[in-house]
């Protein structure tokens, strides 16, 4: 009998380490994740467009840094040799660095030069994308970099 239990529990024990790096479950929780929590947060404190925010640029932002960087990463089922051999913090950096800049210059380029160069007016929501961007990229960016790297293994060199 102690066989038995010794079995079921490395198997257990095995099953918890690290799930298989699937992209729909990070998409999918890459929005979940800030939508509950922001929503949350803009209803318990009243502010309205924090709630409206956490649905719309917020998680999607989220999801849509996730599923760019999570194919990036996957490179086609076959990842880039230097992305496996990079020390995690290093690789987890540049990618974060990079999201975040971009989702920066377009967060700028939408609440800035959009309606100085267009008929969009310029309005508070427009400005939240200032910080909505960049701060959605950068946190969906280092939690599916750490969570890919979490599910490889590093080539032989």
């Amino acid at each position: 009998m102690p066989v038995t239990k010794d079995r079921a529990s490395r198997s257990r024990a095995a099953s918890r380490t690290s799930r298989p790096f699937t992209l729909w479950r990070e998409v999918l929780t890459a929005y979940a994740a800030p939508a509950l929590m922001a929503g949350t947060a803009g209803v318990v404190t009243g502010q309205r467009d924090l709630a409206v925010a956490a649905f719309t640029s917020i998680a999607g932002t989220s999801a849509v840094v996730a599923f760019l960087v999570g194919t990036w990463l996957r490179h086609g089922g076959q990842p880039r040799r230097w992305t496996t051999t990079t020390p995690r913090v290093a690789l987890t950096a540049a990618l974060v660095i990079t999201a975040a800049g971009a989702a920066a210059l377009l967060g700028w380029f939408t609440a800035q030069w959009l309606p100085a160069h267009s008929p969009i007016p310029a309005t508070p929501w427009l400005e939240r994308l200032r910080i909505d961007l960049p701060v959605s990229a950068a946190l969906a960016t280092t939690i599916v970099t750490l969570r890919w790297r979490s599910t490889t293994t590093a080539s032989p060199a």
